[in-house]
């Protein structure tokens, strides 16, 4: 299905289906468009990825579209220009560096939130035809050690399991990733298969304990960095319990000897390993049994393991024991890597990492640069491929610093907020000759370094395929015709190729052609037989089978694992089933694993170790999921958890702010106090940027310091000191849209931007005290004063402001837990005139007698902490029976876990409910 064309409005109902923009899992959504308008999203009932199934943030994915916030037009140098001009800029520019500076000067970095398509024309014409080998993309952040693990291990970058794994498996071991809140349906699907199989086991290995940790059987708290030593210890202890699949290790694998040798010298007793991971030596050994004594075992990975300076050998350390215990290529059993990102896969797949070139082959692959140089031909055209590796993403902002690099593209991300050092980087920026961004949000931290702004199409209107985790191509189809002047990647991209020169090779009508060409490169000369370049083992990224499809066959595209090949016209559920890799000799190999701590070292300057990730309602830098306002209820503001103890130390509070200190930079954010954190140790979420925040960039306190292999940042092991934010005053904020378009009380030591319907919410503190608030307001709001409550000998202070009948903004002076619930005041806002009783209710802030309803914990159905205790306290000491009471955990889950520890929390002060006359006892 297509949207209305452009300056059309449509009258009629139609649904598509399509696919989720956000994590990894790949969900299939269907979707309802009204009037021209997507008015609702749900799970896709058959999409093998979710069976139905959303998180909070996918449910919400209709509420994330409008104009407001959008690129709709081309800008050069600051200035609205028509496309013609900005193309035509764009090429110029590009040209007149190329021949001052060579092809070298030229590079790109990309994202896995672009599509395949946008993929691989990028890849096509930086590599191929522009001949710059430096085209990176951020999924470098996040995936490249698993990346290279796979490679070294298998030959290739094949992820061997699928979804269907997790429910088939008899024991699950999770390392490095709260799944609950970053994968949340796929720990749904865990959780049904758990509940339809008691015997299946859990085990959690991560240093903090998670929502994740809700099912498990079993937590290992780990310290941050010490992977290697846990999964060499596995693979020493089952040697030494004769564990060993040693028939599969002879006829399947090479490098056993020496992989067990490491392992045994670095980590040779349970003893040992439990001191170096700090954990209790009994459950250490518990898992160690539970490993060795399944068959059908599935190890699921993720950041955890790969943002670490020694990121490759942690995965290499996993899939070592699955090899040398023949848990591969079997229902339930083997070594997932599962991605960030929903198309960081597809892009893996044309050589959007700088070291490949395309479909799977790199620049050492035997033939490869011959056999892309030939495809690519044209009649009249040559590819000009580089003959090395380009530059990996922190070698790149590197490079740009040095003056090495001329020209940057950028599509679909934000260097500016998400690599190491970002002051660096953002130097590097300001000092480069020609930025070229490509992006759909009027408003990122990397804009201001732009010299040209090319809007881009966004999710709804986008039409192309991307690659889930388990390498499944799904479509994305696009809805609504894009936005203004909005254009897509790959129209932009070879409109610019069009121009300098290579029109024959970028003459594309629809995405279907580029996808065509795409599967056809992947069985181009494949195989073992493969006369023109001897010896090449097969490569296992085929998708030769889709050619062909046309513009029908293509939009009527179900989704399908690949290899999709004459053989396997329906997809690989599963690889390696027949023990043969595709290595030179088709065996599997084992490396030596030599641990290593992490490179950011602690010291008496920085003594708490940093660890950041993701949080459950929001997404990378929250330019889409920032647009949904129950979105942003779960963590409004920028936090820091914190161990009892280390707050106590360093005198911050529950609550109260902060500021973490690194060599690079500092974060300002609200203390949370939590035993889930080790001692020691400070959590921080990545997801503020400067049009949220103030200093609450969690890449400012990470060095640029990288994996050697896979030049993976280590973005887990940051070192900081920790201390609380002095301030004289905190306060509440709340104006309405468009009541102003300065803000005066960013000047503030600290300061949050919260998106409400109909207003936006800013929390405040300073530390220079304010002696007249009503002359302060005058210089920060429009307006005069309508009603005021001050108490001069506690510096609390509420005012409001109503102009013609309508709230245009309202104050309180004083700590954010003196706030009352926000749900009410939101919908003064919201109010074409309040009447005299809501007039006169201002300054409380809500109806009399109006109960607080406390922090939201279920986003779905918008059901607050103290709602939920209430219930809890009345009797209600099940998620069973909340669900029932309040319908929150009914919907995504995702909350579940938190209903679950509000019920412990609780459970004392509960009283006991009497059955109804009905019930049966």
């Amino acid at each position: 299905m297509r949207g209305a064309k452009a300056g059309q409005q449509s009258t009629t109902t139609q649904q598509a289906k399509t696919t989720c923009p956000y994590c990894g899992v790949g969900c299939g959504v269907t979707a309802t468009v009204e009037a021209g308008t997507l008015s609702a999203v749900e799970g896709d009932r058959e999409h093998p990825a979710n069976f139905g199934r959303l998180c909070v943030k996918g449910s919400a994915l209709h509420e994330t579209l409008g104009q407001q916030g959008r690129l709709t037009h081309p800008r050069v140098d600051g200035v609205e220009v028509s496309w013609d001009t900005a193309l035509s800029t764009t090429t110029e520019r590009l040209n007149t560096l190329r021949a001052e500076h060579g092809n070298h000067s030229v590079a790109a970095y990309l994202s896995g939130q672009l599509l395949t398509e946008d993929y691989y024309v990028a890849n096509k014409l930086f590599k191929g035809f522009l001949g710059t080998p430096h085209l990176d993309t951020n999924s470098r952040l996040c995936m490249a050690s698993a990346v290279v693990g796979y490679k070294r291990a298998f030959g290739a970058d094949a992820v061997p399991c699928n979804y269907e794994d997790l429910e088939e498996a008899e024991l699950i071991v999770l390392v490095g990733s709260n799944l609950a809140w970053n994968h949340p349906v796929l720990y749904q699907r865990i959780k049904v298969a758990k509940e339809r199989n008691p015997l299946m086991r859990l085990v959690v290995i991560d240093p903090r304990v998670t929502d994740s940790c809700e099912i498990a059987d079993l937590y290992l708290g780990i310290k941050p960095g010490s992977d290697a030593y846990l999964f060499n210890g596995l693979l020493a202890w089952m040697a030494k319990r004769r564990r060993l699949d040693t028939v599969y290790l002879e006829r399947h694998t090479e490098g056993f000897d020496d992989a067990l040798a490491a392992a045994q010298q670095t980590a040779g007793s349970v003893a040992e390993v439990a001191a170096a991971c700090d954990v209790d030596p009994e459950r250490l050994e518990t898992f160690y049994y539970w490993f060795a004594s399944q068959l059908h075992v599935v190890t699921l990975y993720s950041q955890g393991v790969n943002q670490s300076a020694s990121g490759t050998d942690k995965c290499n350390a996993i899939i070592n024991c699955h090899l040398a215990g023949g848990k591969i290529g079997l229902p339930g059993a083997g070594p997932f890597s599962i991605t960030g990102q929903p198309n960081a896969m597809g892009g893996r797949e044309v050589g959007g990492l700088a070291n490949q070139l395309a479909a799977h082959m790199d620049y050492h692959t035997p033939g490869a640069l011959d056999l892309v140089s030939r495809f690519w031909a044209t009649d009249s055209l040559t590819p000009t491929l580089p003959e090395g590796p380009g530059y990996k993403a922190v070698e790149l902002f590197e490079a740009i610093e040095r003056g090495e690099i001329k020209a940057l593209w950028v599509m679909a991300t934000n260097p500016a907020i998400s690599l190491p050092d970002a002051a660096r980087v953002r130097a590097a920026l300001e000092k480069c000759p020609l930025v070229i961004v490509s992006e759909c949000a009027a408003h990122t931290d990397l804009l201001p370094y732009a010299d040209i702004v090319l809007p881009a199409s966004g999710w709804s209107e986008k039409d192309g395929t991307v690659t889930n985790s388990e390498r499944r191509i799904s479509r994305q189809r696009g809805m609504l015709p894009p936005l203004g002047e909005a254009r897509h990647d790959w129209w932009i991209i070879c409109e610019v190729a069009k121009r300098l020169g290579f029109a024959e090779a970028f003459n594309y009508a629809h995405p279907w052609e580029i996808f065509d060409e795409h599967a056809k490169l992947s069985g181009f000369e494949n195989g073992f037989d493969n006369s023109t370049v001897p010896g090449n083992p097969q490569r296992l990224f085929d998708i030769s089978g889709l050619v062909g499809l046309g513009r029908d066959g293509y939009d009527a595209l179900a989704p399908i694992q690949w290899p999709v090949t004459k053989a396997a016209p329906h997809g690989t559920a599963r690889l390696f089933e027949d023990g043969e890799f595709a290595t030179a000799n088709g065996r599997a190999k084992l490396l030596a694993i030599k641990p290593q701590g992490p490179e950011q070292a602690l010291s008496a300057a920085y003594p708490l170790r940093l660890n950041t990730g993701r949080i459950r309602d929001q997404w990378h830098t929250m330019t889409r999921t920032a647009r949904s306002p129950r979105l942003m209820n779960h963590r409004a503001e920028p936090f820091m958890d914190v161990h009892p103890e280390d707050a106590h130390t360093a005198g911050v509070t529950d609550q109260g702010l902060a500021v973490l200190t690194a060599e690079k930079g500092e974060f300002r954010a609200r203390v949370r106090v939590s035993n889930a954190q080790r001692r020691g140790e400070v959590f921080v979420p990545i997801h503020w940027t400067d049009c949220f925040t103030q200093q609450a960039r969690s890449s400012a306190l990470i060095d640029s310091i990288t994996d050697p292999l896979s030049g993976q940042p280590e973005s887990k092991h940051g070192a900081v000191a920790l201390a609380p934010l002095a301030t004289d005053w905190q306060a509440t904020l709340l104006i309405a849209e468009g009541a102003t378009e300065s803000t005066p009380w960013c000047t503030s030591a600290y300061w949050t931007r919260i998106p409400m319907r109909g207003c936006q919410r800013w929390q405040l503190a300073n530390t220079q005290s304010v002696n007249d608030w009503l002359a302060q307001l005058k210089t920060w709001l429009p307006g005069d004063v309508s009603v005021i409550s001050q108490d001069p000998t506690n510096g609390r202070l509420r005012a409001a402001c109503v102009e013609r009948g309508q709230l245009r903004w309202w104050l309180m002076v004083g700590p954010p837990k003196e706030l009352p619930g926000l749900a009410w005041l939101e919908a003064r806002f919201n109010e074409a005139a309040l009447s005299d009783t809501h007039r006169r209710r201002l300054l409380a802030g809500c109806d009399d007698g109006a109960a607080d309803t406390g922090p939201v914990v279920c986003s779905c159905h918008q059901v607050g902490q103290t709602t939920i205790v209430n219930a809890i306290r009345e009797g209600d000491t099940s998620v069973e029976a909340l669900g029932a009471r309040l319908a929150c955990g009914t919907q995504c889950g995702s909350c579940i876990p938190e209903l679950k520890s509000l019920i412990e929390e609780e459970r004392p002060n509960a009283r006991t409910k009497q059955p109804l006359a009905t019930e049966v006892v």
